[in-house]
């Protein structure tokens, strides 16, 4: 029975990495290096607005650069983008569109359903597992691009190229996540 089970693992991982030769099927199999370059050609938002503020990833520090599928060009945006600050924070339709996104992707299975913590960490503080999740740049950066801790990134085109949540969307989510916060905006 072992051998019978060795076999068919063997000829499951062979048929899995035989080159495929469909020309539609390759395009799927980029490297990370290929989607990176991807992404890059694909972040200049010059035609948006001017940034003014560097973005990096929590988990190396490596400069975030964003898609152009990811930019709206809202205000609140805009603001973000040039200064760090979320205007959607206290903003009512805001935080009741964040809740939706919040609830939408799956936030609350980890977070639970007011960002106070569950199995993964409470995100309303006034502790944070990064201290720089204490401002909304900090928090942007670490849900944007993930954590080492084993959240993966939610930023459109981090976790595939045509999909994850835009700029002007978690803007509203950390306005959510703001409201059950106690005296802490994040605008600080």
């Amino acid at each position: 029975m072992k051998f019978i089970s060795v076999c068919l693992l063997s000829l499951f991982l062979l048929a899995c990495s035989e080159n495929n030769s469909d020309p539609e099927i390759e395009d799927n199999n980029l490297t990370s290096e290929d989607q990176a370059q991807s992404i890059d050609q694909a972040s200049d938002i010059s035609d948006i607005k001017q940034e003014t503020v560097k973005f990096v990833a929590t988990t190396d520090n490596s400069e975030i650069k964003f898609p152009k599928e990811a930019l709206v060009g809202t205000d609140a945006e805009k603001e973000f983008l040039a200064t760090g600050k979320n205007i959607y924070v206290g903003d009512a339709e805001a935080i009741k569109t964040g809740k939706k996104r919040y609830n939408l992707w799956s936030c609350t299975q980890c977070h639970g359903p007011t960002a106070k913590g569950q199995v993964g960490p409470g995100l309303t503080g006034p502790k944070y597992n990064y201290a720089k999740d204490a401002t909304n740049k900090g928090m942007f950066e670490t849900i944007w691009a993930g954590t080492n801790g084993g959240m993966g990134g939610k930023g459109f085109g981090i976790m595939a190229a045509d999909d994850g949540v835009t700029v002007d969307e978690l803007l509203k989510i950390i306005a959510f996540v703001r409201s059950n916060s106690k005296d802490l905006t994040g605008n600080e």
